[in-house]
């Protein structure tokens, strides 16, 4: 029982025994607290249910939650890979209580299993416990035995959480594991309680009670329970093991990175092995969730990641991309408890490999100026910040990058330099993940959910309903009724108006009751399941407990109803042609028009984009019925069913089919079989119509495609047929004669231009009547041509010039052209035996300043210029004879 995969199923199963409802994980991005950048503690999911602002059918509940603490307040990146302990990513096991038991149950649960489940020598046990929390202390006594050394007090935060200012708090108990004398370090509270020999397993925090504000603290009416134990730390104790790095799980994702670089995890190599097979994780968890490197945000926490990774790839010697050949060991070990993992495996693999090849080449310009930087500085010494700031904003090198390259030469950053230099971006990055706000205004969301309970949505079966008003909410607060011109949000106990999800925009129309009447402008999805409708009320007076008619605007819907099964059969169709790496990676679905975001590392071709568009038209064309089930998450995957990355699926989930494979593995099968919640057509012929109408890219391995279906894309196709015709008019032939046409006419054209460009040529060489033409003379022994040619662009009087020189054999050559604006171009040539003395250069810029222009080049023999003034050419050409004389 002591593998990782063992350890984490015997936690839950024990657990689930005692009668907790076994949760899977919550998505690393968190869904209910817009404050936090990922989830970094297995309460965080439940954090609402603590609060009292959501409540679950269970009052107990344990989960394996996957956490990453790599960016905020909780930033372990830069000590992971040198330490035992330390991880982007972990796994932490947790039990919870929501009012049901308390101190007592929670420790004794925690008791038995550490010593009789998991069979650990209670002798090697000691725990904490606050200060002046004696209740906890004497549980520990009388339900482990613990003596009063064992059980020591502490007075500090380390033993008190809170889950902010204000909100629920409480005394903790840490379970500490004594690791054995030969390893240094003393028991929590000592002064050298930050050694390696005492290690805390299992956090126990007792929530009981309410920070109401910073002076005034109250009971909680019904305590809870909130624990918290690292996978990796119990593993490592069960395994015999003193550092988390020799557990199963790291050591075969080492011998993975081992085996494809050829490097053993010995010596200097060590720590890198350990920080990829640490941050392989990490970013494959994230990827998973949804999450895609980026500039900001948590796509730049996930970017850095991944390149601390591949810059300790390349210390080991990997002449190509390592990280992605890496995953498939990562799903092995992980993907029978993290099914997302096996999802995202061709996703995960292709962004890690786009990535590294892309970072190859900054990380090969970061060093070189990094190593130019430093090449003075000796062990002991600082990098200056400014520099370090360089090669993050100008080079995309990360600062902790630039720590790592130079830790093993002993040399530090300046970081107080950095964070000057970082001052904008930082304050741009606290704007950015405030969410106080935010948070603050969904409050009166969660409050009307947890009063009236969710929304029953009608929507897919009408357009058409009745209801009672349950709230309505006008700048932020509740209130009980709005009048004519008010701006109103309401909640009704049911309706047929779809709220905005999934890509899917919220339905408007109509909602009327006796005596008024309100335009309703948007739907929203609020606090898991309310279904808010915001508009202007612009009749009469509405209040609360009214029962209103709904009418969803049908026309609209149904244009949105085309273009969201467009999109599933866009989705399938780009998969069938580009692979399975391809994922949704965000969607617009509104009447007018789809928008699809999705996964790959290149551009599509036309004749790609032209099967899409067929194989999807193909679907279109069988009419067959859409077909939607309600079936278990699990099940409907193991059916084969497309669940999205990041999206977040309850116990029950819509499974929408529709088509039929024409041919490849999937032939006579579904064709698209997704899990969503919003609105399709009834049969696929319903669509009408797809045409795909653009294509490009909007960040790094994400392609964008945007389509039209049915009407729209009737009066597209409509209005490019119009202007098919006008060409066709235009050039007399009929529509299909139109491009052969239109080539013969551009090859007419550029024919008509060589010969009027020739004529123009020779018309200016022969004089011909060319405007001032002038017949070649001897200028002090030199001969010289000198002409003013209307027609000839500036392009064309070098060549004009070598003709002249031709003619004269020896002399000097002068061409000015003019154009309709009067601005003119001039040409001076030399030849060969004069360039000696007489220079092109000199001479054409001469005739420059005659024409009001400034300066010129070329060569000795052949220069241009030009000027403003085109009525002064013949004083320019003058210029240069003067010159010669």
């Amino acid at each position: 029982m002591s593998g990782v995969n063992d350890i984490r199923s015997a936690f839950l199963d024990y657990f689930g025994k005692n009668g907790h409802e076994i949760v899977a994980s919550g998505p690393l991005v968190p869904r209910n607290d817009p404050t936090l950048m990922f989830t970094n503690a297995g309460m965080v999911q439940f954090k609402n249910v603590f609060t009292g602002l959501e409540s679950r059918p269970y009052d107990r509940a344990v989960t394996s939650q996957k956490c990453v603490r790599a960016g905020g307040k909780h930033n372990d990146l830069d000590n992971v890979g040198y330490t035992a302990r330390h991880h982007t990513f972990f796994e932490m096991l947790g039990n919870f209580s929501f009012g049901d038991y308390f101190k007592e149950s929670a420790i004794e649960l925690a008791w038995n299993l550490i010593t009789r489940e998991f069979g650990i020598d209670g002798k090697r046990l000691l725990v904490t416990v606050y200060h002046t929390d004696d209740e906890a202390a004497d549980h520990w006594k009388k339900i482990a035995g613990l003596s009063d050394d064992r059980i020591i007090r502490i007075a500090t935060s380390d033993n008190f959480w809170s889950m902010g200012d204000t909100g629920p708090c409480g005394p903790c108990s840490e379970i500490f594991y004594d690791h054995g004398e030969d390893i240094p370090g003393g028991p929590p509270g000592s002064p050298d309680e930050d050694g390696d020999r005492f290690i805390e397993i299992w956090n126990l925090v007792f929530m009981q009670y309410e920070q109401v504000s910073k002076e005034e603290r109250v009971d909680l009416p019904r305590p809870s329970i909130d624990t918290g134990m690292g996978l990796e730390r119990i593993a490592a104790v069960l395994q015999g093991e003193h550092d988390n790095y020799d557990i199963d799980l790291f050591k075969a994702l080492i011998r993975a990175s081992e085996d494809a670089t050829g490097v053993k995890a010995e010596g200097k190599n060590r720590a890198s092995h350990r920080v990829i097979a640490d941050h392989l994780r990490a970013a494959s968890f994230l990827i998973a969730d949804g999450v895609l490197p980026s500039n900001e945000g948590r796509g730049y926490v996930l970017r850095r990641i991944m390149r601390r990774a591949m810059r300790h790839a390349q210390l080991l010697g990997a002449a190509d991309p390592l990280m992605w050949r890496l995953v498939p060991a990562l799903v092995r070990e992980m993907g029978q408890a993290y099914p997302e993992l096996q999802r995202g495996e061709a996703l995960i693999a292709e962004t890690l490999k786009l990535e590294e090849s892309r970072f190859r080449k900054t990380l090969a310009r970061g060093l070189g100026l990094l190593n130019e930087a430093t090449e003075n500085l000796g062990e002991g010494q600082s990098l200056d910040g400014e520099t370090a700031f360089k090669l993050y904003d100008t080079y995309g090198f990360p600062l902790d990058l630039t720590q790592d390259a130079l830790r093993q030469r002993g040399i530090a950053v300046d970081l107080e330099g950095f964070d000057t230099a970082m001052e904008r971006q930082k304050a741009e990055a606290r704007a950015a993940w405030s969410g106080s706000g935010e948070a603050a205004t969904e409050a009166v969301w969660f409050a009307l959910r947890e009063k009236h309970g969710a929304t029953d949505f009608l929507g897919y079966a009408t357009e058409k309903a009745e209801g009672v008003v349950s709230a309505l909410v006008r700048d932020g607060a509740e209130v009980t009724n709005a009048a004519d011109g008010d701006d109103v949000a309401l909640v009704v106990n049911q309706t047929p108006f779809y709220g905005e999800s999934g890509g899917q925009v919220g339905d408007t129309g109509i909602i009327r009751g006796e005596g008024f009447e309100i335009a309703i402008s948007e739907t929203q999805k609020k606090a898991d399941g309310l279904f808010v409708h915001l508009g202007k009320v612009s009749r009469g007076i509405i209040a609360t407990g009214a029962i209103v008619e709904m009418e969803v605007d049908h026309a609209r819907r149904a244009r949105i109803r085309a273009n969201h099964s467009a999109t599933h059969l866009v989705h399938e169709a780009l998969r069938e042609v580009l692979g399975t790496h391809v994922a949704q990676k965000g969607s617009l679905v509104a009447p007018d028009r789809l928008r699809f975001d999705f996964s790959h590392p290149k551009p599509i071709s036309d004749a790609e984009l032209q099967v899409i568009e067929d194989i999807a038209n193909q679907i279109v064309l069988q009419n067959e019925p859409v077909t939607t089930r309600l079936m278990a998450v699990d099940d409907a995957i193991a059916e084969g069913a497309m669940a999205l990355f990041g999206e977040k699926y309850g116990d029950e989930v819509r499974v929408v089919r529709m088509g039929t494979a024409l041919q490849g593995d999937k032939a006579g099968k579904p064709y698209s079989v997704e899990l969503c919640g919003g609105t399709h057509v009834t049969a696929t012929g319903d669509i009408g119509l797809i045409r795909l109408v653009a294509e490009g890219a909007v960040a790094a391995g994400v392609r964008r495609i945007e389509a039209l279906t049915g009407d729209a894309a009737r009066r597209h196709l409509d209005e490019q047929d119009r202007r098919l015709k006008a060409a066709a008019a235009a050039l007399k032939v009929a529509p299909a004669e139109v491009v052969s046409r239109l080539e013969a006419v551009l090859d007419e054209r550029r024919k008509l231009e060589r010969e009027l460009a020739e004529a123009r040529k020779k018309l200016a060489l022969g004089g011909g009547g060319a405007a001032g033409a002038q017949e070649t003379e001897t200028v002090n022994g030199v001969g010289f041509l000198g002409r003013v040619v209307a027609g000839v662009s500036p392009k064309d009087l070098k060549p004009l010039a070598d003709e002249g020189k031709k003619q004269l054999g020896s002399g000097v050559v002068v061409f000015i052209s003019t154009a309709e604006d009067n601005k003119a171009a001039v040409v001076v040539g030399v030849t060969d035996d004069l360039t000696a003395r007489l220079n092109a250069v000199e001479l054409v810029r001469l005739a420059s300043a005659a024409l009001g222009g400034q300066g010129g080049g070329g060569r000795p023999d052949m220069a241009q210029a030009g000027g403003p003034d085109g009525d002064k050419a013949q004083e320019a050409i003058e210029a240069v004879k003067a010159a010669l004389a």
